[in-house]
């Protein structure tokens, strides 16, 4: 059954999913979540991420009577510890420190919800990513650009961070923050196909 006329809502404030969304030409509406997002210390990434992205887009599903809610939330690995938005530069830059000239994993979840059925699925992707060597210069540099302060693992692939990223082993988009090819074929199993 195609749902072509049911609304769909992004549950995150995050631009670049916005942007993200934009690409796959859907109209979509807006609406941030406002979740909790401590997870119990004994989940996995891919756990992590998928919990989030339900919890965001139950809590805006909660607040509507029709529509697809689409939650999704990004987190960094490194050495089996998740790395978050940094609270500060100092974070930030012992983030940034960890990461150069490592290879970390990227999560992304997505998560839909049919707010009139209650229907719900949720997965994830995953991405490694390898960052260059950096001197201390650079780091700071990087962070006094004011980029890394709200992203995961504290660079944007797809800003200037992108010259601090040597290599990337498997979807770009998942580290940016929204799988599409996963968010595509999830938006078809709910009657929503881009193609």
């Amino acid at each position: 059954m195609t749902k072509k006329n049911v609304p769909l809502i992004l549950a995150s404030s995050s631009p670049r999913r916005r942007e993200l969304l934009q690409t796959l030409g859907l109209s979509f509406t807006v609406i941030t979540s406002d979740v909790d997002e401590t997870t119990a210390e004994h989940l996995s990434a891919s756990e992590v991420v998928e919990e989030l992205s339900l919890r965001k887009a139950k809590e805006v599903a909660s607040r509507l009577t029709e529509g697809v809610v689409l939650g999704s939330d990004t987190v960094v690995v490194l050495d089996d510890q998740i790395l978050g938005k940094p609270v500060d530069e100092m974070d930030a830059y012992r983030m940034l420190s960890m990461l150069q000239g490592q290879e970390h994993t990227v999560y992304s979840g997505v998560a839909l919800i049919d707010v009139e059925t209650g229907r719900a699925e949720v997965s994830h992707s995953l991405t490694h990513v390898r960052i260059r060597a950096l001197t201390e210069q650079e780091i700071k540099s990087y962070i006094a650009t004011g980029e890394p302060m709200d992203k995961a693992g504290s660079y944007a692939i797809q800003g200037i961070g992108a010259t601090i990223v040597e290599g990337i082993n498997g979807d770009y988009f998942t580290v940016v923050g929204l799988p599409l090819g996963l968010t595509s074929t999830l938006l078809t199993r709910f009657g929503m196909p881009i193609l």
